[in-house]
């Protein structure tokens, strides 16, 4: 149009030509709106900053099996025995977890949920939608703080009112999410633990989907203690504790409550953090002190435990492999209510602790914890009512009553090809301070 606009006014005599240009370039400003209008391609002329972030934070929606693709988070974690995502010996069939995580069937192409959304990102500021943007695109990897917006939003989808917390992670996160019963608000969110009447944190990335214990647990996670009993000449036999005269297994530059205190002194801390390579301990102890800790190897702008940082001899293959694929890590956090794991990486985490199995049966319980879940992995209150004090006869492995062990995507039991958590590539060990 400029190029028409500019022949114009080369051919006509000056006056006539300048009058022809104002009327072409008035027409084409016409053209261009009524393009807006009917959603033509001249609709671009009038796009703003706000509507094009609302456009790529649609694009950047989690998606569902209706919609002909997985969620690149679900596709990691359903990824069973194959690529190391679902650890060893474990079919796609089998791999349940106690999450209960299975692939989204419910998209979110579809025109009523579209509608919705945009009518309600459109309602949201500029430095609101950046905001929510940078959290949808870094998937949680970088800081962002609370987007607050008003409690008296809820809208309907499919005559179902939902709270905006839920749609929004419906929409970014997990297609398949039903009601905020699902959901658990994670320790680092302003919000969390107060209830202000006007606004609520809609941050998709300050949410984590809660994992519910299965009962009876999936088959997978449960062996039999006696059954792995090793007999006294096996090569993984240890001699007789001398602190207790028992045979508490204590695995190569294993820790034990005393040699914790000689390492870590009179400094105050609620845990304490060791990272293993299979039998070897990697690094010094990590001390926290604050109410929440994030583990990474690899995290945008982290603030934590680096094990990538960590001088490591291990060559292994398999080794090197698994520590590559621990990304993001988890978050560690101290709650009024217990000890709380969230898995931000994009694979499968196992966790065993004493306040996860059930205290009437001589079984191990060891959980399958999906990206984006959330798990309380340790409950102080439960933790005192259980006397259990010849675990370690059975077990054959790192334990304490006050310690929690974490494997990065490999997991260990029964349908595995590791029983213990002493073969697993990467795995960390919590000691948690009960004093």
């Amino acid at each position: 149009m400029l190029q028409i606009c500019a022949a114009v006014t080369v051919s006509l005599p000056s006056r006539t030509g300048w009058i022809h240009v104002l009327r072409i370039c008035f027409f084409c400003t016409w053209l261009g709106f009524s393009g807006f209008l009917s959603g033509g391609s001249s609709s671009r002329m009038f796009r703003t900053k706000r509507s094009g972030l609302v456009r790529r934070l649609w694009r950047s929606r989690a998606l569902g099996e209706a919609d002909g693709q997985t969620d690149k988070e679900g596709d990691a974690s359903r990824g069973g025995g194959r690529g190391g995502g679902g650890g060893d010996g474990g079919s796609s069939s089998r791999a349940g977890g106690c999450c209960g995580a299975k692939a989204s069937k419910a998209g979110t192409s579809d025109p009523e949920l579209k509608a919705l959304t945009h009518s309600l990102l459109k309602k949201l500021k500029e430095k609101q939608l950046e905001l929510l943007l940078r959290s949808v695109d870094s998937k949680g990897g970088a800081r962002t703080g609370c987007l607050l917006l008003p409690k008296m939003i809820e809208p309907k989808l499919s005559k179902q009112t939902y709270s905006l917390p839920v749609l929004i992670c419906k929409v970014f996160r997990w297609a398949d999410l039903r009601n905020s019963s699902e959901l658990k608000r994670l320790y680092c969110c302003q919000s969390y633990g107060t209830n202000n009447p006007d606004s609520v944190c809609c941050n998709p990335h300050h949410l984590s989907r809660l994992c519910e214990l299965e009962s009876p647990p999936p088959p997978y996670s449960r062996f039999p203690m006696d059954s792995f009993k090793q007999p006294a000449d096996s090569p993984d036999s240890v001699p007789p504790s001398t602190e207790t005269g028992g045979t508490h297994y204590m695995a190569p530059g294993g820790l034990s409550d005393s040699r914790i205190s000689q390492e870590l002194g009179s400094r105050s801390h609620w845990c304490v953090v060791a990272y293993w390579e299979e039998r070897t301990r990697v690094g010094r102890l990590y001390t926290v002190q604050e109410a929440s800790l994030d583990i990474f190897y690899d995290l945008p702008h982290g603030n934590g435990f680096c094990l990538g940082q960590l001088n490591s001899d291990n060559k292994s293959q398999l080794v090197t492999k698994v520590r590559s694929k621990i990304g993001y890590g988890i978050q560690l956090s101290k709650e009024p209510d217990g000890v709380w794991v969230y898995n931000r990486s994009n694979y499968p985490i196992f966790i065993k602790s004493v306040t996860l199995d059930n205290p009437d049966s001589r079984t191990l319980l060891v959980h399958k914890v999906f990206p984006g879940y959330s798990i309380k992995a340790f409950d102080y209150e439960k933790s005192y009512t259980l006397q259990r004090p010849n675990d370690h006869d059975f077990t054959h492995e790192p334990w304490s009553g006050f310690s929690v062990q974490i494997s990065f995507v490999k997991g260990w039991g029964q349908c595995y090809t590791r029983q213990f958590i002493t073969s697993c590539p990467c795995w960390l060990e919590v000691f948690l301070n009960n004093r």
